[in-house]
């Protein structure tokens, strides 16, 4: 934790992101054939930065997919670019990519969280089929109440009105909100919103410079319960 008296009182609700915050975006790749090539780390890498592009030029372009279709186009980009072409090996990084690897700290402090009576949901640009399934393969479901796609309002984060989506779906207003990602571009602009945000840097990353930065930043989930004082 950035300052380990640091607290957020008055929060009703935690809100996370799924994709590299409660899911390891990495383990599509590394559990697949593909995690022996000398590619395997630029693969993962590459498909994800090119998937997050997607979704950011979508947007400006008001040329919207759903999540499943950037991912399969980012992965395309990311095949072809590493000079990999092998549609059995596409197929089995996209069936992975629906099964992702929770990271450790998250199933205990999902359920920290809710045995404390904390709201908890997903907001994610995952579509609501890939989150289902996300979700079911990591066993989280049930300390989750909500999971919420960003197919409701058709943009991607960060979007203010994605996250106003959220606010209202949980009839909790934004001030009481904390919001959790580890995804720095997210952490800001959920904060800009209006959110109570929490920078899980998981990877020790130096911060954006972006406005609205989040209010606290943490190394792990691990941190999150005492930061709200359960």
């Amino acid at each position: 934790m950035s300052d380990p008296r640091a607290r957020l009182p008055d929060i009703d609700a935690c809100v996370f992101d799924a994709y590299g915050t409660l899911l390891d975006v990495s383990s599509a790749v590394m559990r697949s054939s593909a995690a022996k090539l000398p590619q395997a780390d630029q693969l993962w890498r590459l498909w994800r930065s090119k998937q997050l592009e997607y979704t950011w030029l979508r947007s400006l372009m008001n040329r919207h997919a759903d999540f499943w279709r950037v991912t399969g186009e980012s992965l395309d980009h990311a095949m072809e670019q590493l000079g990999l072409s092998d549609p059995l090996l596409r197929a089995e990084l996209m069936q992975l990519y629906l099964q992702l690897d929770p990271y450790a700290d998250v199933a205990p402090a999902l359920k920290t969280l809710k045995t404390a009576g904390m709201r908890t949901a997903i907001l994610s640009n995952g579509s609501t089929t890939m989150l289902a399934a996300g979700v079911a393969a990591a066993k989280i479901r049930d300390n989750l109440d909500m999971v919420l796609s960003i197919d409701e309002v058709s943009v991607f984060k960060p979007s203010p009105a994605v996250y106003g989506r959220a606010a209202e779906r949980l009839g909790v207003p934004a001030n009481r909100i904390c919001f959790l990602s580890s995804n720095g571009w997210d952490a800001h602009g959920a904060q800009s919103f209006g959110f109570h945000s929490v920078w899980v840097n998981r990877n020790k990353l130096a911060p954006d410079r972006l406005p609205s930065p989040p209010e606290i930043v943490v190394a792990s989930l691990t941190d999150v319960p005492a930061l709200l004082g359960l």
